[in-house]
């Protein structure tokens, strides 16, 4: 008879996946997350990091690191509502404000914290929340958080989308419809224009999870609101601060009124520790980087377009991204994790994202162009993809 504390059951569920080709070990990263990495023992041309500006190795981020360290110590000792809500997060959400073109802001601990603490807060019984069917893992959970009810439409369809509002929009307080900004899995931009222009109709409210559009899209990376010039019309602007940021950390843009509830009923806020010192001042350094000058967006969409043509035409399915992010699709999951081994075993790592993080059939290797990379270096990386999708018989 089996001991009940051997777990026997996830032992069955880790089988499965090594019965599936799905299993995998952590990869470990020697050193700094850059464009060329130490992984597993060994140099690798990295296209996984979601470092898309190099901000994580900037040198003015890990000067005013050190400097908030020596001043404030490694901690903020406290929640935000008690005694960790230091003068750096005041002048952090301050300046987030200013950069995004909001009224305010509001920092939490993470992108995915954001969203668990935001929409829990700003809907509840009564309400409904219409969400993108393809909306990142952190929405969804966010969602069954909240007390309010639930629809899906179909992934960027309009007209599904106002299918569901005019079944349903009359028997709600208040509905939101939730969008990301940029979609991770296939680098698609909501359609947030019509979004909007439907929400305004129906009389609901507008919810935007931009962590792939923050540093990236619009003027200087203000992210997707910006770039569909859509300001004061979203009501809710979220973003994270550890992918074209460098750093750690997400907020929630939009009206002083959002800010002020949220600091009373947003659940991170008021039961998790503050964001480090260590981690405020550097967020706030790239947000000055990035509004004097557009150096680092320029370079990332540059580096971008070249990697895209080079893989498009040697006949590699890019699917239909319209932002950095380059998937290659693969389809079979099994298949798509051998091409991220055999890619790594050529020096490159690209991740595999396979079910259930995208649909069943729809396995791919997803590729993450940043600004640190060299041209000297995607080349290469177009190389090894050629080789290694010959070899596979994928192109």
């Amino acid at each position: 008879m089996s001991n009940i504390h051997d777990l026997k059951y996830l032992q069955d569920n880790i089988q499965d996946l090594k019965d599936q080709g799905v299993y995998r070990q952590l990869p470990v990263l020697e050193g700094e997350n850059g464009a060329e990495i130490i992984l597993n023992g060994k140099s690798v041309i990295n296209l996984s990091s979601n470092n898309y500006l190099g901000f994580a190795n900037h040198p003015k981020l890990k000067e005013a690191a050190v400097k908030a360290v020596e001043k404030y110590g490694v901690g903020a000792g406290a929640v935000r509502t008690i005694v960790g809500n230091m003068d750096i997060h005041e002048e952090l959400e301050v300046l987030l404000a200013e950069f995004k073109r909001e009224e305010a802001a509001m920092v939490f601990q993470s992108g995915f914290n954001c969203n668990a603490g935001v929409i829990q807060a700003i809907t509840g019984k009564g309400d409904l929340i219409i969400s993108d069917e393809l909306n990142h893992a952190s929405i969804i959970d966010g969602v069954k958080l909240s007390k309010a009810d639930k629809a899906i439409f179909k992934h960027s369809d309009m007209a599904d989308l106002r299918r569901v509002l005019e079944e349903k929009r009359k028997d709600y307080n208040n509905v939101l419809i939730i969008t990301d900004g940029v979609f991770s899995m296939d680098g698609d931009l909501a359609k947030l224009p019509e979004i909007v222009e439907l929400a305004e109709e129906f009389e609901a409210l507008t919810y935007v999870d931009d962590a792939h559009g923050s540093g990236v899209l619009g003027e200087c990376g203000r992210g997707t609101v910006d770039h569909f010039g859509l300001h004061g019309r979203v009501d809710f602007c979220i973003g994270t601060l550890s992918k074209g940021i460098g750093v750690i950390g997400g907020y929630c843009a939009g009206k002083q009124v959002m800010k002020e509830w949220l600091s009373h009923r947003g659940r991170p806020i008021l039961f998790s520790t503050a964001l480090p010192p260590a981690a405020v001042m550097p967020i706030m350094e790239a947000l000055k980087l990035l509004m004097s000058t557009s150096e680092y967006t320029d370079r990332l969409w540059s580096n971008a377009k070249f990697f895209k043509e080079k893989l498009g035409k040697l006949g590699f399915n890019t699917g239909e991204s319209e932002t950095p992010i380059t998937p290659v699709i693969i389809g079979d999951e099994a298949k798509s994790m051998e091409f991220s081994r055999k890619l790594l075993e050529n020096g490159v790592y690209v991740s595999a994202i396979v079910f259930p993080t995208v649909p069943k059939g729809t396995g791919r290797v997803r590729c993450m162009v940043t600004a640190g990379h060299s041209e000297e270096q995607l080349s290469k990386a177009v190389d090894v993809f050629e080789k290694v999708g010959k070899e596979m018989g994928i192109i």
